[in-house]
Formats: C-alpha cells, sequence, structure tokens
C-alpha cells in the first residue's frame, strides 16, 4: 500500500506522516528539495532524529550540500523505499511540499535539451516581461499553455529554453521525448489550511527556526560550501546571507523568511491544484489523519 501526503509548506505534513508511521509501521518517503541535504537540519525544518527513532526514512541526508540533486536520484530513492515496503509488507507514506517530484513519478519525465548560454541570457530577458511572456508562448503554442498559469515562471522559462534551443514546439517536443510513468495510480491527500492559519504557522515555525540556530547553521554552511551551491539559495538560508552582507537587520532578515515562505506556499498550493489529473482527497489537518488510517485499514 502506498500513498502521497502533500500541501503547502508548514501545513503539519511531516508531523502527521510520523504519527500515522509509529502507528501503522509506515515506511516514509521525503518529498522535500532541502531535507536531502546532510547538515541543513534547521533551515529544511527536518524532523529532528528523535521523532524519527522507530521509522525509517528515506530521502532525508542523502547528499552533501555541495552535491547536485536531481529527479532521477529521486527516483532511485522511491524504488528503494518502495522496494522495502514490500520486503517489509508494510504501508509507504511518500511525504513533502516538493510536488514536481511526485507529478514526475505519476506522469513521466520528458527530456529537456541542454540550454546554451546565449539561449539562457536570451530566456532571462524575455521573462522580465512575463505577462507578454505568456502571451506570446500562447499564440505560438496553445496546447502547452492551456496548462500553464499566467505567473508560472518555472513552466513559462522551461517553455522558452526548449523552444530555443530545439526549434519545435515544445508540447510536441515534451509528448515526443516523454518516459513512461514509474507509478501508475497512487492515492494523494492534501492537507488544506485557512491562508489566515498558515500564515501564522509560517511566522511561528520562522521564529523556531532561528531560536534554534538558523543563522549559525547558515555561517558554518557558507564557510564550509561557500555561497555557489543551489541550496545555499533556499528560503531560510538566502536571507541570512543577506543578514550577513548588512542587507537587512535581524527582524527584517525574520520577516523575510516569512514573506517569501508565504510566497513559496502559494506557488504550491497553485501546482497542487493545477498539476495533478486524477481527484486529491483534500482535509484540514484535524480531519486527515482519520481519513488516512480509515483508508489504510480498508
Amino acid at each position: 500500500m502506498q500513498l502521497a501526503l502533500i500541501g503547502t509548506t508548514a501545513c503539519g505534513k511531516s508531523d502527521l506522516a510520523l504519527e500515522t508511521a509509529k502507528e501503522t509501521g509506515a515506511i516514509i518517503l521525503s518529498l522535500d528539495s532541502l531535507s536531502v541535504y546532510k547538515e541543513i537540519d534547521i533551515a529544511s525544518a527536518k524532523p529532528l532524529p528523535l521523532q524519527m527513532a522507530g521509522v525509517k526514512h528515506y530521502g532525508i541526508d542523502v547528499i552533501a550540500p555541495n552535491e547536485s540533486f536531481n529527479v532521477t536520484i529521486f527516483f532511485d530513492l522511491y524504488k528503494s523505499a518502495a522496494a522495502e515496503a514490500k520486503k517489509q509488507n508494510v504501508p509507504l507514506i511518500i511525504v513533502g511540499g516538493t510536488s514536481f517530484y511526485l507529478k514526475a513519478l505519476l506522469s513521466g519525465l520528458s527530456d529537456k535539451p541542454l540550454v546554451s548560454d546565449e539561449n539562457r541570457k536570451r530566456v532571462v530577458r524575455i521573462l522580465r516581461d512575463i505577462s507578454n511572456a505568456y502571451e506570446n508562448m500562447e499564440q505560438i503554442d496553445r496546447m502547452y499553455a492551456k496548462n500553464v498559469e499566467k505567473n508560472d515562471i518555472y513552466r513559462i522559462e522551461k517553455w522558452y529554453e526548449i523552444y530555443y534551443e530545439t526549434g519545435e514546439l515544445p508540447s510536441l517536443f515534451l509528448k515526443r521525448t516523454r518516459k513512461e510513468p514509474i507509478i501508475k495510480e497512487l492515492p494523494i491527500f492534501e492537507i488544506e489550511t485557512d491562508k489566515d492559519i498558515l500564515r501564522q504557522r509560517i511566522v511561528n515555525r520562522t521564529r523556531k527556526m532561528i531560536e534554534m540556530g538558523l543563522v549559525d547553521e547558515a555561517a558554518r554552511l557558507e564557510k564550509k560550501y561557500t555561497r555557489e551551491p543551489n541550496c545555499m539559495k533556499s528560503i531560510g538560508i538566502k536571507e541570512v546571507i543577506e543578514y550577513f552582507d548588512g542587507l537587512c537587520t535581524l527582524s527584517q532578515m525574520e520577516e523575510k523568511i516569512v514573506q517569501n515562505t508565504a510566497k513559496l506556499a502559494k506557488r504550491q498550493r497553485t501546482f497542487n491544484r493545477t498539476q495533478f489529473l486524477q481527484p486529491i482527497i483534500k482535509k484540514p489537518l484535524s480531519k486527515m489523519r482519520e481519513e488516512i488510517l480509515g483508508f489504510m485499514r480498508g
């Protein structure tokens, strides 16, 4: 038995997954693009070792901050987690906020061409006017545009990179190069959270992260790995680096983390609403535990 538990950052997914896993003996696969890194403990808000005790986890503390993580590595983690769950005859809970990886598991992944520096710079210039970039894309490739929000900078950027690099309509290119999905069917449960409640949860979590030593963690990471790795540009780390550079005060840094996390939550909500074709079971946090346990018990 497998299921996915998704939702915005700070909505309570990880705690609920842990609670459910301890009750059912389930294995957990983390669906989080920052928890995969060793030494990034506070900024990633990954569960503490004491919390994880007794529950087998995959996808946490996998690689060093100066190593690259991609969807292929995630696929390998999924295969290992699924094989272990099958061997032990226990459920597998896939949980986290990076739903892109879940989407890739379910729909298959298309090839993406290597983008030249010239075309990358060209795309950056075009994206300065995101509204015009979307309208131009829509006129050229309606098939692709109909599944893209007007402010979805990631997918608009992807379209332009493929278009300029290959000269082919990206909708056709992606269809032609798409690989078979790894999972055919998977129940998806999504935690719904009122925006005001979520904002307060983000505020509380940010404050807790700072109290736990977020600034010191970022300083250690910067000293050991420099600012170059992609993970050093993640929310919670990049704002601390701005604080180091004197671009904001400590209180301004805290507010920036809150604001950027809230923006991330909005993007996650949009992605979850638009990218999954199958019905998603949506419940508030207070009711989701019983919903999942009821599903597991059949």
